[in-house]
């Protein structure tokens, strides 16, 4: 081997830099952690306000409804232009239209007649604007940083924090200011995280510029998709888990630990699994096992015990510890699979590949939800969750059978 060759293969197996030593990387994440933290902050100040309007409960549902809808139904589109226009363009014009949106809904609660149907429409199009955002953050991604597992790791950490710090700021918001103000705080999230994204120009994206229709496009990122077992695979895997283990877990599983621990000791215990998740993107910096996706489900096994503790009824102490693991175990899997999909699919269809994995994995756990009182009420809430922990570690086993699945192997660093 001459010099030449061993330098050349030492600098191959040389880790990436830290993305923190990316200044692109630093204001993607500085401005996905904004966006997080005001998604965070949205559910608790929804609740309050459509509540204090006197619409009850059922108020609640629908103008959640409202906003996920159009996500679902709109996701595939936003993978299509963030392709086209390039996902950076695409998404700091989804957070200019949730910041108006979240203003809007303020101005609205500081008047004295609110109608939950113009609650409803704000609502709507805030979910139309965040189905146009969401494709493009995966391939950004590869974009601003060059080790991408660790980067999708910093990113899980973040989410863990402003989803365990979103919910409590809005509470304190709600209760020492006001609901309207809430949204406020809310939209100046959305606007932190719109400036945050706008100097990321430039990023040598080759925007789909061909004439070919929508339905051409949309075509493209499903052949692309289709076309890797591993991928279609853990998705189709995936839908499953949401409707029998997502969809009922939370609802059931948050009646169950607040009438077996009360409202503070159910408190706790979610603390505890976002505690968990933290840890998980940490050991996702560190850990890089060779294929990446059986690394990621087996830890997967573990979110089994979230539905199995209420069901069973166990002490606060095994509860807390408990949800820590499935947390850690959830979150490793999220820093696997995000690594695996932008490593290996081509950057020029990436958002939209991405768009059809955001559909198929969140397309169904709305349904389960829905299903989950009704199934609670015929067999018994410890019972659905019981079936729900089953259900889980067959998914995981059905998604190690795959063949594709087993034999994907790290891709290598991009250059």
């Amino acid at each position: 081997m001459t010099m030449d060759e061993a330098t050349a293969q030492r600098d191959r197996q040389a880790p990436a830099p830290s993305p923190w030593r990316s200044g692109r990387f630093r204001l993607f994440f500085t401005a996905r952690s904004t966006s997080l933290l005001g998604d965070g902050m949205l559910m608790v100040s929804l609740t309050t306000a459509v509540l204090g309007t006197g619409y009850g409960a059922s108020g609640v549902g629908y103008a959640l409804a409202a906003w996920m809808a159009p996500i679902v139904l709109l996701v595939l589109f936003g993978g299509v232009l963030a392709d086209r226009f390039t996902p950076q363009v695409m998404m700091v014009g989804a957070d200019v239209v949730r910041t108006v949106v979240m203003l809007a809904l303020a101005l609205l609660l500081a008047g004295s007649h609110v109608r939950l149907w113009h609650v409803m429409a704000l609502l709507a199009l805030s979910g139309a604007a965040t189905a146009m955002f969401q494709p493009g953050l995966a391939s950004l991604v590869p974009r601003v940083a060059e080790d991408i597992q660790r980067a999708n790791a910093l990113l899980r950490i973040s989410e863990a924090i402003c989803t365990l710090l979103g919910p409590g700021i809005a509470g304190l918001l709600v209760a020492y200011w006001n609901v309207a103000g809430s949204f406020v705080v809310i939209a100046a999230a959305y606007a932190l995280s719109a400036l945050g994204l706008a100097p990321l120009r430039g990023l040598g994206t080759a925007r789909d510029a061909s004439d070919a229709p929508m339905w051409q496009r949309l075509a493209t990122g499903w052949h692309e998709f289709r076309s890797r077992a591993w991928l279609w695979g853990v998705i189709s895997v995936w839908a499953v888990y949401g409707l029998f283990v997502f969809g009922p877990a939370l609802p059931l599983g948050a009646t169950l630990l607040t009438e077996q621990h009360g409202a503070g000791g159910y408190g706790w215990i979610a603390s505890a699994d976002g505690a968990g998740t933290i840890v998980g993107g940490l050991l996702g910096m560190r850990v890089r096992p060779r294929r990446p996706l059986v690394a990621g489900a087996c830890a997967m096994f573990f979110f089994s015990l979230n539905p199995l503790a209420p069901a069973l009824g166990w002490n606060f102490t095994v509860t807390a510890l408990t949800g820590a693991v499935a947390g850690c175990g959830f979150a490793f899997w999220g820093v696997m699979w995000a690594t695996s999909v932008q490593s290996h699919i081509p950057l020029a269809v990436l958002s939209r590949v991405s768009a059809y994995d955001v559909a198929g994995s969140i397309m169904v756990i709305p349904v389960g939800r829905a299903l989950a009182g009704p199934a609670a009420s015929a067999f018994g809430a410890d019972r659905v969750l019981l079936f729900s922990s089953a259900v889980g570690v067959v998914c995981i086993g059905v998604m190690l059978s795959v063949p594709a699945v087993r034999a994907l192997n790290r891709a290598p660093e991009k250059p």
